[in-house]
């Protein structure tokens, strides 16, 4: 007895460690069940939250590094947007910032750095949307200290790296009924937009599996991280700690908290070869807790699936995967795009579907036409001059000139504060489940039951 406590008293710590200290959890029926706190008095939710609208989107940029220069830089061409603020740790990096603004033909503006510096920012009574691109272990607390300084945030992703901070920010929102968007650029992508609204009109039947991946072999690039910090967070957790990329698109098919929700989780994982290689040579570390392959199967309310794979160490072509299996047609993203349907489901778009065989890609010419006809209309209405901003391709300025549509016309914005808790949970649950030997884990349902108020996803548009 007294060795099965001590066995037990182990997994429990390496549980906490893994999961960034959520331990609050129970075993049910061999699933390992988190604390989902009730909502308090007085908060409300925040699902399809709309507020006044914002004629001008004041924003101040927290974290001028990797990727805020180029959303300061997106900023300057979207109407309705200013630049209010700068913040980095590094004054340099201010200052580079200021440059792109004068570049612009734009005034400087206030700039702030050193450890303190964004919460100055953050205090200022003439900003709107806090825009912050710090490392992931910075996201949260800056982001709620503005939510509770009255401001709208938007937040890198992951938007958290513990189940704690997920909640953190889900209570924090509803208190102050503020938006708290995570900036998943993958879910605009062309091929991604079109798709959905593919699914949206039914081409592919009833959706029952979607798949998604980071895969990105990461060793050119991590010497360009401040401080090695993005290493060294992967050499002290395992799981799926980057699944947002690939998962965003994947819940938005499913309508994930709008009809669905993910219920369940099993995660397995390869050891750490190149992983932990980098980190002896980079770090002189003799451990390394992220394995060079993570894997994980998800289920929903509904009964459907989803799969993710993470691999950031080794050699592979970079690949999101972006897979969806309907009852009547598939689509694919990667390595190469392209549709299959019975024929029928595409008998009005295509005058030759009689051609069509299910069981291989429709011709190129024929997947053409059909994204032609279902463009999405926000790809419709700013796709050329997404394209020549660019920011992956457009995709990242199509994120940022939605966040900005939607806050300047009232409306909800494409991705609310369950979807950053839901798409960054993923790295502490599927932790807990290699914790445990792949167990199963259940996904805490962060919209606390609301999950059955709205019927699939849409974006908001404006009306005149």
């Amino acid at each position: 007895m007294k060795r099965l406590t001590l066995l037990a008293c182990a997994c429990a710590a390496l549980l906490a460690t893994a999961c960034g200290g959520d331990a609050g959890y129970r075993t049910i029926d061999g699933t390992i069940v988190f604390d989902e706190p009730a909502r308090a008095a007085g908060q409300r939710s925040v699902l399809q939250l709309a507020v006044d609208p914002i004629p001008v989107v004041r924003t101040g940029f927290i974290g001028l590094g990797m990727r805020g220069p180029g959303a300061v830089e997106r900023f300057t061409h979207i109407e309705g947007a200013r630049v209010a603020a700068l913040c980095d740790l590094r004054p340099e990096c201010v200052e580079a910032a200021q440059r792109i603004l004068g570049r612009r033909g734009l005034p400087r503006v206030p700039g702030y750095d050193g450890e303190e510096g964004w919460k100055a920012l953050c205090e200022r009574d003439d900003i709107d949307l806090v825009y912050i691109c710090t490392p992931w272990q910075n996201h949260v607390e800056m982001a709620v200290y503005a939510m509770r300084q009255g401001k709208h945030v938007a937040v890198e992703v992951p938007a958290a790296t513990s189940l704690e901070e997920c909640w953190q920010l889900v209570d924090v929102a509803e208190q102050t009924q503020r938006h708290c968007m995570m900036l998943e650029n993958c879910v605009y992508d062309f091929f991604e937009l079109t798709t959905l609204r593919m699914a949206q009109a039914g081409l592919f039947g009833e959706i029952l599996h979607a798949e998604g991946a980071y895969i990105h072999n990461l060793e050119p690039f991590w010497d360009y991280y401040q401080g090695n910090w993005r290493l060294d967070f992967n050499r002290t957790h395992a799981g799926d700690v980057y699944a947002t990329h690939g998962l965003g698109p994947a819940c938005q098919l499913l309508g994930i908290h709008r009809g669905d929700r993910m219920t369940r989780l099993v995660a397995m994982a390869t050891p750490s070869v190149n992983g932990r290689r980098l980190a002896a040579e980079k770090m002189g570390a003799d451990s390394f807790a992220n394995a060079d392959q993570t894997t994980t199967l998800i289920g929903t309310e509904r009964g459907r699936t989803i799969l993710l794979q993470h691999n950031v160490y080794t050699p592979r072509p970079y690949d999101r995967k972006y897979q969806l299996v309907g009852t009547d047609g598939y689509a694919n993203k990667y390595p190469v795009e392209g549709y299959a349907f019975r024929p029928a489901q595409v008998a009005d778009a295509l005058p030759d579907h009689e051609r069509l065989d299910e069981h291989a890609f429709i011709p190129e010419a024929a997947k053409e036409a059909l994204m032609a006809r279902y463009k999405h209309p926000i790809v419709r209405d700013i796709e050329a001059k997404a394209r020549e901003v660019g920011g992956h391709g457009g995709m990242d300025f199509i994120m940022d000139y939605r966040l900005v549509y939607c806050l300047r016309h009232g409306l909800p914005l494409d991705q609310d504060v369950y979807d950053a808790a839901e798409w960054s949970c993923i790295g502490a649950l599927t932790a807990a489940s290699l914790a445990h030997g792949s167990m199963p884990v259940a996904v805490p349902d962060f919209t606390r039951g609301d999950w059955r108020k709205v019927d699939g996803y849409r974006h908001a548009m404006h009306t005149e």
